[in-house]
């Protein structure tokens, strides 16, 4: 009776094993090793990035001997302090697009989580067949190898010194910087009240900026409080302008009947530098059928920018601000080397918007691989 409950046990945890191998995906990922589908050769390859086996990730493809590993590697692993290297890939979806006896292509959708919230990213993926399987080919996309460059360094700095502990003159009260609320717009959403508009710095030095709002119902009564947050370029340089937004969640504007507005301002050392140009911007729809505004950026600096963060701001006819979208960046942005962007856009905002400014905002950090 011992011998026959010692083998159950066995048989049991070996059956419990296998099931939770299955349920994790082993057995999926065994099946798609030898991909009878072109969306099964794609959806292993992408498992592997999703668990960071980009070694294995990169034997899957069927032209390796013309991509470069560690380019590969970066362009999931991210680089040179990168958003991506602060994100993992949390989910995926892949569909079919065209399929015949020898190529086919898929999209995929991958779900990023990252330290400023989350990223996704639409790729179309090339796929070939050998004998029986199929294997992904991926784009060959080189990075340009600029040469050697001098960049003069003659733009504006300024900078903040404090006072030591103990200096008379530390305990002189200084002045904030003057800034100013231009413009502000109450929108009603499905689910939300968003106030977009745009702040000025009039000051002759820099500012870090923020914008806070507080609606009040009929009887004066708080309904809520918000900030800006991240939807806003926080430094500011003299006379510089910036869109801001911010959502108020679970609100019906037919509630709101005022508004109380607050600007805050403390001085900041800045530079006006880097200087990232914004290039080939237009309005256009995406391939999951979402009106996104897309563009480029361009470093024009000789530093590297780590993560870009990327601010539109949306007018009618009128020159009213109707929307503020924005969006990181995945990509460091290297000197001269250009990097596409896109934030989403509401379809039924995008039929009027008559104009619309990007600024570019950015953050720095010491993590460059």
């Amino acid at each position: 009776m011992k011998n026959v409950l010692a083998v159950f046990i066995v048989l049991a945890t070996g059956l419990f094993v296998v099931l939770a191998w299955f349920q994790s995906g082993g057995g999926e990922r065994r099946q798609m090793r030898s991909a009878s589908t072109p969306e099964q050769a794609a959806r292993f390859l992408l498992s592997e990035i999703q668990d960071r086996n980009f070694e294995r990730a990169y034997e899957q493809l069927a032209n390796r001997s013309d991509v470069d590993k560690k380019t590969f590697i970066r362009e999931f692993n991210g680089s040179d302090g990168s958003l991506l290297t602060y994100a993992s890939l949390e989910t995926f979806d892949v569909w079919g697009l065209r399929t015949d006896a020898q190529e086919a292509s898929v999209r995929a959708r991958l779900h990023y989580t990252t330290a400023v919230g989350p990223l996704d990213d639409v790729r179309d993926i090339k796929l070939e067949r050998r004998g029986e399987t199929w294997k992904v080919l991926w784009p060959v996309n080189p990075t340009p190898k600029l040469p050697p460059q001098v960049i003069p360094v003659n733009y504006l700095r300024w900078d903040v010194i404090n006072p030591r502990d103990g200096d008379d003159w530390g305990v002189q009260s200084v002045d904030s910087p003057q800034v100013r609320i231009i413009s502000m717009n109450a929108i009603s959403r499905p689910d939300s009240v968003v106030l977009v508009g745009e702040v000025v710095n009039e000051d002759s030095v820099p500012a870090y900026v923020n914008v806070g709002a507080t609606l009040l119902d009929a009887s004066g009564a708080e309904l809520a409080q918000e900030s800006s947050f991240d939807k806003i370029s926080h430094t500011l340089l003299p006379k510089q302008v910036s869109p801001y937004r911010i959502d108020f969640p679970n609100l019906r504007l037919e509630r709101v009947k005022k508004v109380r507005m607050d600007v805050k301002a403390l001085l900041e050392s800045a530079s006006a530098d880097p200087v990232i140009e914004i290039s080939q911007q237009k309005i256009e729809t995406d391939p999951l059928g979402k009106q996104v505004l897309s563009g480029q950026l361009v470093n024009e600096s000789g530093q590297v920018v780590n993560i870009p963060h990327v601010i539109a701001a949306y007018y009618d006819s009128n020159g009213k601000v109707i929307w503020v979208s924005d969006g990181y960046v995945a990509q460091a942005l290297l000197p001269q080397v250009p990097v596409p962007f896109a934030v989403d856009l509401p379809a039924e905002v995008a039929k009027n918007v008559h104009s619309y400014r990007v600024v570019v905002n950015h953050f720095n950090t010491t993590a460059q691989t």
